[in-house]
């Protein structure tokens, strides 16, 4: 049966499931918006399978069906629609539209608690029957037809929690799934709900929630279960909001000892114990509530933390300082890793307040509200693709500035896949103040190296969660084949961002003795710091991948983004941008322009506020670029450009493997490719063997579709880069190279362009000198045995990106790899990239290297700091908050510095020099744990203060080996 199902959650993703099991035809899926940049489960299980996924956010407005839904979900054919979990009101021209109909799930055994807080009331009136009803749907009043009803027993203590995970969720997936059963087999009844006994109930809400106190104890208990936890049943004590959860029946009868709590309205006061919360109903019948539950509330455990009294706690308010470490720290660890700012705590000056921060912060709400992304939908590859197509600047997407666009164009068809907006000088001004400020005073700023390495994490496993949909809008805007686009282009920038989260607390400065550190006691030291703003600029042969390469490593290093995709393939980009959002890199960290290379690039090159430039591309472009950097504000660059990179393949090698990697050399990628070889230099012995070998695999290769699963060679880029090859192939006829087979467009629509091979060049022709960046091999013979010839002929062109050798003589393998004048030399193999091997050429090919050990030096800077130890002094307790959490001045460079004390100190000892205990800090308390890390190093773990490592001598028996100072700002 065709089946539409409309709907949400986790309890809609198993509905869908099921039915798929059982052999139903799922349609298309309805779900909600993203919310918070987060996906409904059921759209994210549906896209997965290649489902046609639609997220209205309305259905209709001013009660008349939106014309273009209505045609998009007729346009499916559905013979029923099955309605899980629905929070939107579907019209009644999409619910009676199937020949089936539509049947939906409600948590009640109706005409009982009808409407949305069914399972609430199904508590609060303290019922002993609960259960689920599937009916047929009608207008949204819960009064259709039964088709299937069935009951369990409510237990004393269920709560909303307990009651749906034991029976409503497991028994309701399994209970919609026989109800289609039944549709399919011509069986499913249609019962009148009866009138008697019929209820219905308004939703639960946080202002509605409040407790009666004037009631007996058990109606209490059921109002605080029947609303736990969400709303949550809340009082009012000592001016603050006490939320109830979890609450029992105390039948003992034995008031236990504790504090009182007065509650306004209530019989009597209630009791703080160790155990928990007493409360009383006008019967004097006890309510117990358990204090464990109640710091859960704030994603804490009773026994994670001192037992505060809580009327104390209510009391002090939350910025206090006892409570603001029991609030900071133990978020932190209980919550997820939920990193609070010292100001969100100590703003939230009432426990409500607080809460509420907390509550926003765990769902990803910093306060500015859900950001709207103007999807382009488009049904591709058994998916429904969603791609933004605005600008992306300070964590919005936006038009640019007039809301001018351009068309992007999919290269196997030559047709438009949408309009994209093109960015103004303005737009680019805009994005690098939303990057300053969110360096300079945002967030990313503010948070350890550590946590900067979560996000990068989260990120990644965004991305590997989207990578058939990355993958996808590779093949679509850029033409990528799909196979390689999920293996590569994605895979590979996957793996990127995984490789540097890693980076991002090893970043670190070292200890450096200087002439004068005795007997002046002088300690010298290097910071490694981010440079600020970074303007990436990127190639159109691999767009997600480049992005990735250059932007994790900035990241990493702690620095914030403008990125400036190419124009023809700006799509990944954008859907990158939204993936940022999902993962909670804070907003105005990256930030991405799609437009014209001759302004957008241009302006991020002259502006002086970017402090830093990436760059790859044609090495014309990157001299100019160079210059634009030194003009402005003598900006660091990074560049790889250009490259011609020559293959050699001697006589002894393994003549498969060199036919084999030699076409993929040449090639990968459609030929669009930085390091593919520009020339191929072989052996007079094996040369026409060789050339019958390509030539027979050139014609094996499946031009087609990218997305055909089979294709292995699919459309150029775009329609100048093909225009281009054409010319480059007829100039190369021209001047007397041997065209072999190909070298001309495909004869099918769009931009496909034969894969093609010339021998017979000669040093001297331009095909021989200048790269194609397409499918064309170039090969050249060289005399035998003439090593030393074919290098000086190899290394005779202005670039030096990549290079590459075939034999099977060690001995030569390793005298031709270390004359070759290239930044990446291959052995018996080819495009052997890897994201821990750095990355990049020489000469006109560029310099500064992407990928590798570290965040790249360019995206760094290194802070000297000299610091004069001082005699010491009598030092007091510090204050509360410490200097650097409250916003107050640090302390002049002249500091402190913490050791532990040699037991027997030699005159010229730094021991001697820097003598405070580690062990015994003059305010008391514990020593800081001081991690392991490399010799002679520092590191930073927080802004408060610095680790670092110095070296001592052996002046006495024993190892006197390297020791780690604990730096702090002197505090008053």
């Amino acid at each position: 049966m065709k089946i539409a199902v409309i709907g949400q959650s986790l309890f809609g993703q198993e509905v869908y499931c099921h039915l798929r099991k059982e052999g139903h035809v799922v349609v298309g899926v309805f779900t909600v918006p993203d919310k918070d940049g987060k996906a409904d489960p059921l759209g994210l299980e549906a896209e997965k399978d290649g489902v046609p996924v639609f997220k209205f956010p309305r259905w209709r407005a001013r009660g008349q069906v939106l014309p273009d839904v209505l045609a998009k979900y007729q346009a499916l054919g559905a013979e029923l629609n099955v309605l899980p979990f629905c929070s939107q009101f579907i019209p009644m021209e999409v619910i009676d539209a199937p020949r089936h109909g539509s049947i939906i799930y409600h948590p009640s055994l109706l005409p009982r608690h009808r409407g949305a807080s069914s399972i609430n009331w199904t508590l609060i009136h303290g019922d002993k029957k609960g259960g689920f009803t599937i009916f047929w749907a009608d207008d949204g009043l819960d009064t259709g037809d039964l088709l299937l009803q069935k009951e369990c027993e409510v237990l004393p203590e269920d709560t909303v929690s307990s009651l749906y995970n034991r029976f409503l969720f497991p028994e309701g997936i399994k209970g919609m799934v026989q109800a289609v059963r039944l549709i399919a087999e011509g069986k499913a009844p249609r019962i009148p709900q009866p009138e008697e006994g019929a209820t219905y109930e308004g939703i639960q809400s946080k202002e509605k929630a409040m407790v009666n106190w004037d009631q007996p104890a058990e109606a209490i208990h059921n109002w605080i279960r029947g609303n736990d936890k969400v709303p949550g049943a809340w009082t009012e004590t000592c001016g603050q909001k006490l939320t109830f959860f979890n609450s029992t029946l105390n039948t003992s009868g034995l008031v236990p000892e504790g504090e009182p709590l007065p509650i306004p309205g209530a019989h009597r006061p209630g009791v703080v114990t160790k155990a928990g919360l007493i409360l009383f109903g006008n019967d004097d019948k006890m309510v117990s509530v358990t204090l464990g539950v109640i710091c859960r509330f704030l994603g804490f455990e009773a026994t994670h933390s001192p037992v505060l009294g809580l009327s104390k706690f209510f009391k002090s308010g939350s910025a206090s300082p006892p409570t603001f470490f029991f609030s900071k720290i133990e978020v932190k660890e209980l919550c997820d890793g939920l990193e609070l700012e010292n100001e969100d705590v100590y703003m939230a000056t009432t426990f409500g307040d607080f809460i509420q921060l907390l509550v926003r912060k765990l769902r990803g709400d910093d306060g500015d509200g859900p950001c709207v992304i103007d999807y382009v939908e488009m049904a591709v590859n058994k998916r429904t693709l969603q791609m933004p197509h605005q600008l992306f600047i300070g964590g919005a997407f936006v038009d640019a500035d007039g809301g001018k666009t351009y068309d992007t164009i999919n290269p196997t068809n030559g047709s438009v896949i949408c309009q994209v907006s093109l960015a103004q000088i303005s737009d680019v001004d805009k994005a690098v103040a939303a990057a300053k400020d969110a360096f300079e005073n945002g967030l990313w700023g503010k948070i350890s190296a550590r946590d900067r390495g979560r996000l990068l994490y989260r990120l990644a496993d965004l991305m590997e969660q989207h990578q058939e949909e990355l993958a996808t809008i590779e093949a679509l805007d850029a033409g990528a084949v799909y196979t390689l686009a999920l293996k590569t282009h994605v895979g590979m920038s996957i793996q990127t961002f995984r490789y540097f989260a890693g980076w991002c607390d090893k970043i670190q400065g070292s200890t450096i003795p200087i002439n004068h550190a005795r007997p002046n006691r002088n300690l010298t030291l290097t910071r490694k710091e981010p440079v600020g703003v970074c303007g990436i600029i990127i190639p159109w042969n691999y767009p997600l991948m480049m992005l990735s390469w250059k932007t994790a490593a900035c990241l990493a290093a702690g620095n914030t983004v403008v990125i400036k995709p190419a124009q023809v393939t700006a799509l990944t980009a954008l859907k990158f941008a939204e993936l940022t959002l999902k993962a909670g890199i804070p907003k105005g960290v990256v930030n991405i322009i799609t437009g014209s290379g001759s302004l957008v690039g241009q302006r991020l090159s002259d502006h002086p506020d970017v402090r830093k430039i990436g760059f790859t591309g044609s090495t014309e472009v990157g001299k100019q670029i160079m210059k634009s950097c030194a003009v402005s504000n003598v900006k660091k660059v990074s560049l790889e450009l250009g490259g011609k990179s020559p293959l050699l393949i001697f006589a002894d090698c393994d003549l498969n493997k060199a036919v084999q990697m030699g076409m993929s050399s040449v090639f990968f990628n459609k030929g669009e490719n930085c390091i593919a070889a520009g020339r191929l230099f072989v052996e007079d012995s094996i040369h026409d063997e060789f050339v019958r070998r390509v030539v027979e695999e050139v014609r094996k290769m499946k031009i087609g579709n990218p997305l055909d699963r089979d294709t292995t060679h699919g459309p150029q880029n775009h329609r100048a880069h093909l225009t281009k090859l054409l010319e480059y192939c007829q100039r190369g006829v021209k001047e007397g190279a041997t065209l072999v087979c190909g070298g001309n467009q495909v004869p099918r629509p769009g931009f496909f362009f034969e894969p093609t091979v010339f021998t017979d060049v000669e040093d001297h022709m331009f095909i021989a000198k200048e790269e194609s960046f397409g499918p064309i091999m170039i090969i050249s013979r060289f005399g035998d045995g003439d090593v030393d010839a074919v290098l000086s002929r190899a290394n005779a062109t202005e670039f030096g990106l990549a290079s590459g050798v075939f034999t099977s003589d060690i001995n030569k393998a390793l005298y031709v790899s270390d004359k070759l004048e290239a930044g990446t030399v291959f052995v018996n193999t080819y495009n052997k990239t890897d994201v821990a091997a750095p990355f990049g050429g020489f000469k006109q090919s560029g310099f500064g290297k992407d990928l590798g050990r570290r965040p790249g030096g360019c995206h760094l800077v290194i802070q000297q700091t000299s610091v004069k130890v001082t005699p010491p002094t009598p030092c007091q307790a510090p204050s509360w908050p410490p200097p650097w959490e409250s916003g107050r001045p640090w302390p002049s460079p002249q500091q402190h510095v913490t050791l532990p004390r040699d037991p027997q100190p030699l005159p010229d000892s730094p021991s001697h020099i820097l003598h405070r205990e580690a062990q015994h800090p003059p305010w008391g308390g514990p020593a800081p744990s001081i991690p392991d890390g490399p010799r002679g190093q520092h590191r930073r773990p927080q802004r408060a203060g610095l680790w670092a490592e110095t070296h001592r001598p052996h002046n006495r028996v024993g190892d006197r080996g390297p020791r780690e100072v604990a730096l702090l700002p002197a505090m008053a």
